[in-house]
C-alpha cells in the first residue's frame, strides 16, 4: 500500500497540546465572565423592579425590558421570575453570612459573642430594608410560587447556617439544644419585629427606635442566662436607616 505524503498529518507536541488547552481554557473562561456578568445585569434590573412594583407587580418582561434583554434571552438564565427572586434571596443570605461571620468573638466569653452575633444580623437587615424584605418573605413561610422544595430547604437552611453561631453562643452559656432552639427563635423574632415597625415606620407610633429596645433586649436576655456576662456591650457605631432610603419590596 503506497501512502501520499500529504496524507500524513504531523502529531502535535506536548508544547501544542498545552497551548490549545491554554486557549480552550481563556475561552472558557471569558465565556463565563460574560455570563456572569449578563446574569449580575439581570439581577439588578430585577431588584429595581421587585422595590418598584413588589414580587406580584414584577414579571420577566418587565425585567427583561431594565436589563436591556429580550424577555427570551432571560430565560437563558433563569426559568421563572421566581427563580430570580431566589436567586437575591440566596446572594442576601450569603451576605447576611458574611456579617455574622465578621463579628469578633471571644471564646471565653460567650456572653460577648451572643451580643456581637445577634448585633450582626439586626444591624444587616437595620442598614439593609431589601433584604429585610427579601428574608421576610422567607421566614414567614408564605409560599414561594415556583420553587422547588429541595431550593426552599436550601434557602432556609442558609437562614439557619446564620443564626448558628448565637445558638452556639447559647449553648455555651449552658443551655441544652432544645433551651438554646428556644432562646435563639425568640431573639431572632423579637429582633425581626422591632426591625419590621422601624422599616414601615410604625414604630414612631410608641416613639421609640429599634436599636435601642433590641440591644435592651440582648441585655436582658444575658442577665438571665450569666449574670456574669451581663455587662456585654456591641462594639461600634449603629446608623439607623432611614425608612425610605431603600424602598420596600412589597409596597409602600
Amino acid at each position: 500500500m503506497s501512502v501520499l505524503l500529504h496524507d500524513i498529518v504531523p502529531l502535535p507536541s506536548d508544547a501544542d497540546r498545552a497551548e490549545a488547552a491554554l486557549q480552550l481554557q481563556q475561552r472558557q473562561q471569558r465565556q463565563q465572565t460574560l455570563t456572569d456578568a449578563r446574569r449580575a445585569l439581570v439581577l439588578d434590573a430585577a431588584r429595581a423592579v421587585f422595590a418598584e412594583h413588589g414580587l406580584e407587580g414584577a414579571s420577566i418582561r418587565v425585567i427583561a425590558k431594565r436589563a436591556g434583554y429580550t424577555a427570551g434571552a432571560i430565560y437563558s438564565y433563569f426559568d421563572s421570575k421566581e427563580a430570580i427572586y431566589a436567586a437575591l434571596l440566596r446572594e442576601s443570605l450569603e451576605r447576611l453570612q458574611q456579617a455574622v461571620d465578621a463579628a469578633r468573638v471571644s471564646r471565653a466569653r460567650p456572653d460577648r459573642s451572643l451580643a456581637a452575633r445577634a448585633s450582626a444580623w439586626f444591624h444587616f437587615y437595620a442598614r439593609n430594608p431589601r433584604d429585610l424584605d427579601l428574608g421576610f418573605y422567607l421566614v414567614q413561610g408564605l409560599a414561594p410560587r415556583g420553587l422547588s422544595s429541595e431550593l426552599d430547604r436550601e434557602l432556609n437552611q442558609r437562614l439557619l447556617a446564620a443564626l448558628q453561631p448565637c445558638k452556639d453562643a447559647l449553648l455555651a452559656l449552658g443551655l441544652d439544644e432544645a433551651m438554646a432552639q428556644v432562646e435563639n427563635t425568640a431573639l431572632f423574632a423579637h429582633g425581626i419585629g422591632l426591625l419590621l415597625l422601624q422599616h414601615t415606620g410604625r414604630i414612631r407610633l410608641f416613639a421609640q427606635d429599634a436599636e435601642p429596645l433590641f440591644q435592651r433586649y440582648l441585655q436582658h436576655l444575658l442577665l438571665r442566662l450569666d449574670p456574669q456576662g451581663a455587662a456585654a456591650r456591641v462594639e461600634g457605631p449603629f446608623e439607623p436607616v432611614a425608612p425610605d432610603s431603600q424602598p420596600d419590596l412589597f409596597g409602600p
